[in-house]
C-alpha cells in the first residue's frame, strides 16, 4: 500500500515570523490551523529577508543567532536549476497575464512562488499578490 506525501506549504517570510514569534498572536494562530499537519517549508528568500529584517531592526548577535537557530528547525529549499527556469517562466507568464507578481518589484515574493511551484507544495500568505499567478497555488487564512 503507497502512502500519501502530505502537502507542502511553502510559507512566506511574514507568515514563518509569525510562526517563529513565541509571544501569543492571533494572526499565527489562523495560520497554524491553516497549515495543520503540512510540512513546512522556507524559500532561500525567506531566510534571506528574515536575517535582514533582523540586522535592518539592529538586532544584537545573540538575537540573530537565535533566530538563525529557529531557521535551523525548517526545511529551507534552495533554488536548484529547475527553480530558476520555473521563476523565469513564472515572471514571464504573469507579465503576460497582467498579473502584478510579473513586477520586479516583486522578485522575492516571485522567488518563493517559483520555489513553491518547484516542490509542488502551496504558497501560504498574508499577502494577496500571490492570489490568481498562473500556476501559484494560495492558501492565505486572511
Amino acid at each position: 500500500m503507497s502512502q500519501v506525501q502530505p502537502e507542502l506549504a511553502v510559507v512566506d517570510t511574514m507568515v514563518a515570523s509569525w510562526l517563529m514569534d513565541e509571544r501569543p498572536n492571533p494572526q499565527a494562530d489562523r495560520y497554524r490551523e491553516l497549515i495543520g499537519d503540512r510540512q513546512t517549508l522556507l524559500a532561500f528568500q525567506s531566510v534571506a529577508e528574515l536575517r535582514y529584517g533582523a540586522l535592518h531592526a539592529g538586532w544584537g548577535e545573540l538575537r540573530r543567532r537565535g533566530l538563525d537557530r529557529q531557521i535551523a528547525e525548517w526545511t529551507v529549499v534552495r533554488p536548484d536549476d529547475r527553480a530558476m527556469t520555473i521563476y523565469a517562466e513564472l515572471r514571464q507568464h504573469c507579465a503576460a497575464a497582467g498579473h502584478p507578481l510579473g513586477a520586479k518589484i516583486h522578485d522575492g515574493d516571485r522567488w518563493i512562488a517559483a520555489i513553491a511551484i518547484r516542490v509542488r507544495g502551496a504558497v501560504v500568505s498574508d499577502d494577496g499578490i500571490f492570489n490568481g499567478a498562473p500556476g501559484v497555488e494560495f492558501r492565505t487564512a486572511r
